[in-house]
């Protein structure tokens, strides 16, 4: 599988696992701490042949996809399920973890951002779904995120990411049901 845009990770084993996985290019931040010159080639990159964010489902990978997000406007991200890229030792969390095929089917289920993106799912539709509030929300909002491919967030992330790929309502409702007719790959 090869991949026209320039896929950004945090470092050097994240290379190494995404081309045993496919044929791409990476930019790597190396940590969360971005600085200006990585964040003028990212912007170079998008501009040029397009970027995919992938970096590990954690805190610091999202702390590095937020700033990433909100200095180059209309990056693609790819997210990796937790349970895919947990270190057989229990000992680590991150891209360079995962399967191949987790890796190729995080790429190959990237979602556009949308810059300028209008409400697509109103807040008062999260709650009544029982995804923010509700005693089990957290769990089927990781559920709802590997549905979707969004990756996990918070009750504000899922609002604003649901929104932000313009995930429509229609979308949203049936990965819901899937999630609550137990057909997800939990």
């Amino acid at each position: 599988m090869k991949i026209r845009e320039i896929i950004v990770v945090e470092g050097k084993s994240d290379t190494e696992k995404i081309k045993q996985a496919v044929d791409a290019d990476t930019l790597e931040t190396n940590g969360s701490e971005i600085s200006s010159e990585t964040l003028k080639r990212i912007q170079v990159a998008q501009e040029r042949r397009g970027v995919i964010v992938f970096t590990d489902p954690d805190y610091p990978g999202e702390r590095i996809r937020k700033i990433i997000s909100s200095s180059v406007p209309g990056v693609k991200h790819a997210f990796l399920m937790k349970k895919d890229a947990k270190a057989k030792n229990g000992k680590g969390l991150g891209i360079e973890h995962a399967p191949i095929e987790a890796v190729r089917e995080a790429l190959s289920s990237v979602r556009e951002e949308m810059p300028d993106e209008k409400e697509t799912i109103p807040w008062e539709v999260l709650v009544g779904l029982q995804l923010i509030g509700g005693g089990n929300a957290r769990n089927l909002r990781e559920q709802l995120g590997n549905v979707l491919n969004i990756g996990y967030m918070n009750g504000k992330q899922l609002y604003k990411r649901l929104n932000m790929f313009q995930i429509t309502l229609e979308e949203l409702e049936q990965a819901v049901h899937q999630i609550k007719e137990g057909e997800t790959n939990e």
